[in-house]
């Protein structure tokens, strides 16, 4: 099966239409899904569309190749784009903390707001809880959602090990927070001084005070405390997680899996189209990026490194004082056959016998010479105004060149060869899911230039041509 095979993704189609209200960009890391993410808002945004792109990654680059000093938890406009179209860019970054200290304020009276965020096992939920993240990328995209303040979301999906956080860990979250471990944990509260429910207390206490060896006491009392601080926003983990996923669903979100074509990048992006399926959520399609390409793509490998041992053999040439080389006996067929037109160096000769012309070598063929150390005659080589370098010396440096060019064309066709075996497998088990090929650049991407340029790939199909065997 061909590269070919698969339906071509069209980036512009999907940024232009004004039904895309959001994109997830989303797949394992290390595949380019911030860059990805950047340059569709820098495209979009040029295009017309008022956009905002939401980024997980907490490095700088993103902010640097925008012209931003730095991105916080604020959209930032950036400057530059899209003037004279009524387009819009901002940029910003996850504050995971602080979108979780937005949520806690929104939802609790100022009072009980202050003592869940002073609470320590609060502080460290909302640092570094595994999910919490995930839940608050989703959160964070919930409330731009809902300030209908740009016409198109662009979110940079958190880096993890396995792409299928992403969708499980505002459930797991959701879960946690609202499950019954923490109800049972609020039960001391609630059921305190209430003489019908005393047996129930001293069941529930005996099982704390087992929990409490296990963690510790202070951290038990923590969590406790926190528990009975959040009471009236349990229910609203689950109900904002459930209402995260509807909007996932809806017909306005597009998700494209961003990949390299790698096998185990691939593989990933494979699992993560199945899940996408199988959750109903609506994928755009695939966008590989670090395509490798060739400008002669009919040369195979194979052809390129016969050549070059043929021209490293041709110009590797016998050492005269080695007797024991063959090639340095004297060969009666190598003399030259002054009737044949195609011995130049024959036809040199018998322009320059005295016998026959009746001079020395004064009388040379037109651009012949005399090699004053042999006394033959030659033909000029444009070489001979070096001293120093030989003809053959200098027909050895360009084969050689030659030999090495060609060995690094055989290396870029056997890595495209691999790229094309890993992409052909993946087209195989999913020959729906449209594919955008993202040409390779020479160097990183830092600034909107960089920017631009990916757009421009992300647009425009990298062209493959059937290899030469």
């Amino acid at each position: 099966m061909s590269m070919d095979v698969a339906p071509r993704l069209d980036i512009d189609v999907l940024l232009d239409d004004p039904q895309t209200r959001i994109v997830v960009c989303c797949g394992s890391g290390g595949v380019g899904k911030t860059t990805t993410a950047a340059a569709l808002g820098v495209r979009a945004a040029e295009r017309g569309r008022k956009v905002v792109v939401l980024t997980i990654d907490p490095a700088r680059r993103l902010a640097q190749s925008m012209g931003i000093d730095a991105l916080d938890n604020i959209p930032r406009r950036v400057d530059g784009i899209g003037d004279g179209n009524g387009g819009e860019l901002h940029a910003m970054m996850l504050d995971m903390k602080r979108t979780f200290d937005e949520f806690v304020e929104a939802h609790a009276d100022p009072e009980r707001a202050r003592a869940i965020l002073a609470n320590p096992f609060y502080q460290s939920l909302s640092a570094g809880f595994a999910g919490t993240q995930e839940y608050m990328a989703m959160e964070k995209l919930g409330q731009l959602r809902a300030r209908d303040e740009w016409d198109l979301i662009i979110v940079d999906t958190p880096p993890s090990r396995s792409a299928l956080d992403f969708l499980d860990a505002p459930k797991r979250l959701g879960s946690f927070l609202d499950g019954k471990f923490i109800k049972v944990l609020m039960a001391p509260a609630k059921v305190g001084g209430k003489a019908g429910m005393k047996f129930l207390n001293v069941g529930v206490s005996m099982m704390t005070g087992t929990v409490s060896k296990v963690l510790g006491g202070q951290l038990m009392r923590d969590v406790q405390t926190f528990a009975a601080a959040m009471d009236t926003m349990f229910g609203g983990f689950r109900t904002r997680a459930e209402a995260t996923y509807r909007l996932l669903q809806a017909p306005g979100t597009a998700f494209l899996v961003v990949a390299a074509p790698e096998r185990d990048a691939l593989r990933e992006a494979a699992y993560f189209v199945e899940r996408l399926a199988a959750d109903r959520m609506p994928l755009a399609g695939l966008v590989l990026n670090r395509v490798h390409g060739s400008g002669a793509e009919q040369l195979s490998a194979e052809r390129a490194l016969a050549a070059a041992e043929i021209l490293t053999l041709t110009g590797d040439p016998a050492d005269p004082d080695d007797p024991a080389d063959p090639d340095d006996a004297a060969d009666p067929d190598d003399a030259a056959d002054p009737a044949d037109p195609n011995d130049a160096l024959a036809n040199v000769a018998e322009g320059s016998d005295p016998a026959k012309n009746g001079a020395g070598a004064e009388n040379l063929a037109d651009g012949g010479f005399v090699d004053p150390p042999s006394g033959n005659a030659q033909a000029r080589n444009p070489s001979a105004a070096d001293p120093d370098v030989s003809p053959t010396s200098a027909d050895t440096s360009a084969e050689r060149l030659a030999a090495g060019l060609l060995r690094l064309h055989a290396e870029r066709m056997q890595v495209l060869g691999r790229e094309q075996r890993t992409h052909d497998r993946f087209t195989a088990l999913h020959p729906e899911v449209p594919v955008a090929q993202v040409a390779a650049l020479p160097g990183d991407v830092h600034d909107l230039a960089g920017l631009r340029a990916i757009g421009d790939r992300l647009a425009v199909p990298v062209e493959r041509t059937k290899r030469a065997g």
